[in-house]
């Protein structure tokens, strides 16, 4: 199977990227020989559209497994989860020689590799995504974590897998809007890094939207390179990493000020609009290529207006409990052209409140 390496010295990964790859799943992990015992982590959901398959190809290779579930969604990513999830292993007699296995999307992956951080104080996973937005993101770079009640994935760990395999074939069980979520992630690498990727998606949409294979597997192998390359020059977001957190200080604001009920990449999409629009108030962004970048996202239908039902108090909470706050100042990540970025502190509450609406 092709693979892409995220190249992190001793703690490097390849991500493989192929239509049909869930069913080969089994036979790679025997040659890499990641874990003794494979604990498969996957909501209720997910488990039912592709534990079966993922389990037999395991089987058939000889390797044993088992299959772990957790009720799905958002609201089920804390620490609780993470408990029980912990609880189950010791009960099935996991120990530091076996391996856990993400079966999911962002949820699922975050969920596991946080998991599988502190397991033992420590134990290999592997990612297999099934949403687009954990196949383009989320899945790849080696963040982990869980939210508590103040915000959004504020306890967690740096812990990178052992390896990511990615089965396009799967997007076609989205739903709508876990599509158009995922999307939103790959707009935002444009925004943030390539204008040339920015076209493509530009000329390109209506083939994406059909999940046309060919134009699915460029896209998805364009930002995992881009990700990958991010990741590989800034592990543990202390400098340039930090780009890939566009749109998401005012999307996880956002998120949270609805109750986690609008799926995190549509909030992306909505704090991506922000983002340019503050852009603009900042002098950091031509009215032009704000434009472009809603119409974008506008042409892949997505939300670019923050909610009119939303606290807006309650948003400015989250922003302030986001983990970008550094001295008690929001750092916002401002396109100052397609395909470049600048981060900033510098920006004054009334610009904020003349964004957020």
């Amino acid at each position: 199977m092709p693979e892409l390496q995220v190249g992190l010295g001793e703690r490097s990964y390849p991500i493989i990227i192929e239509s049909g790859c869930l069913q080969k799943v089994g036979q790679d992990l025997t040659a890499r020989k990641v874990g003794k015992r494979y604990g498969v982590i996957a909501d209720d959901k997910v488990a039912q559209l592709f534990g079966k398959t993922l389990m037999e190809s395991l089987q058939r290779a000889g390797l044993e497994a088992e299959l772990i579930t957790f009720p799905h969604g958002e609201a089920h990513k804390t620490l609780q989860t993470i408990g029980d999830l912990a609880g189950k292993l010791i009960r099935l007699g996991f120990d530091r020689k076996d391996a856990l296995i993400a079966l999911g999307g962002g949820v699922t992956g975050d969920l596991t590799g946080f998991l599988a951080s502190a397991f033992m104080r420590g134990i290999p996973f592997v990612q297999i995504p099934t949403t687009l937005l954990a196949q383009v993101d989320s899945s790849v770079g080696g963040k982990t974590g869980v939210d508590i009640p103040e915000g959004k994935n504020l306890v967690g760990a740096f812990y990178q897998p052992k390896v990511v395999y990615i089965d396009i074939s799967v997007l076609r069980s989205l739903p709508e809007d876990e599509l158009l979520g995922g999307l939103a992630e790959v707009i935002k690498y444009g925004v943030i890094r390539d204008a040339g990727f920015f076209q493509f998606l530009t000329e390109n949409r209506g083939g994406i939207l059909a999940l046309d294979e060919k134009l699915i597997v460029e896209t998805v192998l364009t930002c995992c390179r881009i990700k990958a390359d991010v990741v590989s020059e800034d592990e543990r977001e202390g400098g340039e990493r930090r780009i890939l957190n566009y749109g998401h200080t005012i999307g996880h604001a956002v998120e949270g000020a609805s109750d986690y009920t609008l799926i995190h990449g549509l909030a992306v999409a909505i704090g991506m609009a922000a983002a340019a629009r503050l852009a603009v108030l900042t002098g950091h962004l031509a009215d032009e290529d704000a434009r472009k970048i809603i119409e974008l996202l506008e042409a892949y239908r997505m939300p670019v207006e923050i909610p009119d039902n939303l606290d807006r108090k309650r948003m400015k909470k989250y922003l302030l409990a986001d983990k970008k706050v550094v001295g008690g100042k929001v750092h916002y990540v401002l396109p100052t052209g397609i395909g470049s970025t600048s981060i900033t502190a510098d920006v004054g509450e009334e610009l904020i409140d003349r964004v957020l609406g």
